[in-house]
C-alpha cells in the first residue's frame, strides 16, 4: 500500500511551522513553549487516529500506543522522535518552500541571499526529480527532527487504514529538548515498555546509524578582574582577551569539526557568553573512543594553565558534563534491532547501509540507559543551518519502511 505522500508532505509543512527552538540554560523542560504547542498538536492527531491512550505528560513528552493486529506475543518496539529543534539557528518563523520535481543544480533560498550549492551538497545530485522543502534561507527548516515526527505520524496512519498490514504493538514516544542533550531526562522506560526502540532522526535513505560518537560538554569559566577602563592600568584583567588566547591555544588544524571526518574526534568552542570580569565558553568534546574524552579535557586543562600563567590574576575552571555514549556500546544487547531494519529495507528491495554519525541522538542514551536504539533515514539534509532541506521521497520511503519493520518484527517472539 503506498505512502500518502500529499498527506505526509502536508504534516511536515505544518510541523515546521512550529517554532520548537531549544534553549539552553533556560532552566525549564521543555525549555520553549512551543515544544508543548507541537506535542499538543500530535497528541490531538494520535487521538483522531484512535490512539486512546495517547498522552503530554507533564514534561511534555507524548506517548501512545498502537495495540498489535496479530496473534501470539511479538515484542513491543517503540518510535522515537524529538519535537524540539536546534538553537544554532533559529527555528521563528519558518517559511518552508516545496520543489516540485528537482530539476538539478543549485537552489535560491527566497530572498536571503543564500544557496545551497550542487558543489558543497553533492547529495542533491541524488534528489533529481524528487519533491524538496527548503526554507527561505532566513531560519532553519527544521527537518530535524520534524521530518522524523511526520515519518512516524504517517507510517502510523497507514497501519491505522490498512488493518490488513501486521504489526506488533507499537509505542510512539515524543521527546523534547533533545538538541541541548536532554531528550530523554524524563523518560521511564518501564513506562514505554519497549524491548527495542528506533529513533527516527538520520540523514538520507536506507542508513541504519549504529555507532555515534561519545560526548561531554566543556563549560570553561574564565575569571577576571573588571574595574572601570579609566583607571584600569594595572587592575583590569580582561576575561574577553584571556578567552581568546584559551580559543587561540584549542587545536584547529587537528582535533577540531573543520579538520576532521569519519571516526577522528574533536574539541568544538561553540558558545561564548559573557564580558570583562567573567566569560564562559562552552565546548563539544567528542570522540567513538569514549575513553578519549578523558584526554580532549585533559588538554582544555592544560590549555587553561598556560592561558592562566600569561595573564596574571586571571583564573580558569573547567567542569566537564557528560552528555551520551556512542551508540555502538550497548546495541550489541538485542542484535535484532540493527538486523531487523537491514531485512525491512531488503524487502523492499533496497539495500541497507550500516552507518556511524558524528553527533548523536536520543538513541544514544536510550541505549546507555538500556533500551536498544538505532537510528534511521528520514530524508534530512544539512542540519541545524539555512541551508537546510528535505526530500519527501526519502520521508515517504521511510515511512515505508516503519511500516515493513513492523511487520518484520511480528515474526519474533519474546
Amino acid at each position: 500500500m503506498p505512502i500518502n505522500r500529499e498527506r505526509l508532505l502536508e504534516r511536515f509543512l505544518r510541523y515546521v511551522r512550529v517554532d520548537t527552538t531549544a534553549v539552553e540554560g533556560s532552566g525549564t523542560y521543555p525549555s520553549s513553549p512551543g515544544q508543548l504547542e507541537l506535542g499538543r498538536m500530535l497528541l490531538v492527531e494520535l487521538q483522531q487516529l484512535g490512539l486512546a491512550d495517547a498522552e503530554q505528560d507533564a514534561h511534555g513528552i507524548i506517548m501512545a500506543t498502537l495495540p498489535s493486529n496479530v496473534a501470539g506475543r511479538p515484542p513491543v518496539v517503540a518510535l522515537c522522535s524529538h519535537v524540539d529543534t536546534s538553537p544554532e539557528t533559529t527555528g521563528r518563523n519558518v517559511r518552508p518552500e516545496v520543489i516540485r520535481d528537482y530539476a538539478g543544480g543549485d537552489i535560491r533560498l527566497g530572498e536571503s541571499g543564500l544557496t545551497i550549492r550542487t558543489a558543497t551538497c553533492p547529495e542533491l545530485n541524488d534528489a533529481i526529480g524528487h519533491t524538496l522543502v527548503t526554507s527561505d534561507g532566513t531560519t532553519l527548516l527544521g527537518g530535524d527532527d520534524k521530518a522524523g515526527i511526520a515519518v512516524i505520524m504517517e507510517a502510523v496512519a497507514q497501519l491505522v487504514e490498512t488493518p490488513s498490514l501486521p504489526h506488533g504493538p507499537l509505542r510512539i514516544c515524543f521527546t523534547c529538548d533533545e538538541e541541548i542533550g536532554h531528550g530523554v531526562d524524563h523518560i521511564d522506560l518501564a513506562k514505554l515498555g519497549a524491548a527495542v526502540c528506533y529513533t527516527l532522526d538520520g540523514q538520507g535513505a536506507n542508513e541504519i546509524d549504529v555507532e555515534t560518537f561519545s560526548a561531554d560538554l566543556a563549560l570553561v569559566h574564565i575569571h577576571g578582574v573588571n574595574i572601570h577602563p579609566s583607571i584600569a592600568k594595572g587592575r583590569m584583567v580582561n576575561a574577553v582577551r584571556v578567552a581568546a588566547a584559551f580559543v587561540d591555544q584549542m587545536p584547529r588544524d587537528v582535533r577540531s569539526p573543520e579538520a576532521t571526518a569519519d571516526r577522528q574526534g574533536f574539541l568544538h568552542p561553540y558558545v561564548v557568553s559573557g564580558g570583562v570580569g567573567e566569560v564562559t565558553l562552552r565546548v563539544l568534546l567528542r570522540d567513538f573512543d569514549t575513553a578519549v574524552l578523558t584526554q580532549h579535557a585533559d588538554e582544555l586543562r592544560a590549555i587553561a594553565t598556560r592561558v592562566a600563567a600569561d595573564f596574571p590574576g586571571s583564573a580558569i575552571d573547567i567542569e566537564v558534563q557528560p552528555q551520551y555514549r556512542n551508540l555502538a556500546d550497548g546495541l550489541a544487547r538485542e542484535p535484532r534491532a540493527a538486523a531487523l531494519a537491514e531485512e525491512a529495507l531488503r524487502r523492499l528491495g533496497r539495500e541497507p547501509r550500516r552507518t556511524i554519525v558524528r553527533g548523536g541522538t536520543d538513541g544514544s542514551r536510550l541505549t546507555e540507559i538500556g533500551l536498544p536504539t538505532p537510528n534511521l533515514s528520514t530524508g534530512q539534509h544539512q542540519p541545524h543551518s539555512p541551508l537546510e532541506w528535505a526530500s519527501l521521497d526519502e520521508m515517504a520511503a521511510a515511512a515505508e519502511m516503519l511500516v515493513t519493520l513492523a511487520g518484520v518484527w511480528t515474526e519474533q517472539t519474546g
